[in-house]
């Protein structure tokens, strides 16, 4: 018997299943380094936002959101709260919806 016989079928993606795939938690958290020194405090504002925007868009794909538009401010802040983040700002918002802009 051929080995692709064998194989089972794969599981289902966001495109093909016929209910909303749920998110999947992370497995590992990161291991978290502690950030340079010296830096001005603008920075570090700017890299946390930075971080939190990736893991909303990055929760936002695996829900089958692809598109800015589909991102509403709403639709961001449900997501945080399901992935257990603070809820983010108008600004981080936006920065979510331009990372879902540029994915394409």
């Amino acid at each position: 018997m051929p080995a692709a016989a064998l194989k089972s079928a794969p599981l289902p993606t966001q495109s093909t299943a016929q209910r909303p795939v749920l998110l999947d938690s992370p497995y590992a958290p990161v291991t978290k380094r502690p950030l340079p020194a010296g830096r001005p405090r603008e920075w570090y504002v700017t890299h946390n936002r930075r971080l939190k925007a990736m893991r909303l868009a990055i929760a936002l794909l695996d829900s089958g959101i692809y598109l800015p538009g589909q991102a509403r401010d709403e639709t961001i802040r449900d997501t945080a709260e399901k992935i257990g983040v603070h809820p983010p700002s108008d600004t981080t918002c936006r920065m979510v919806r331009a990372l879902l802009h540029h994915s394409r």
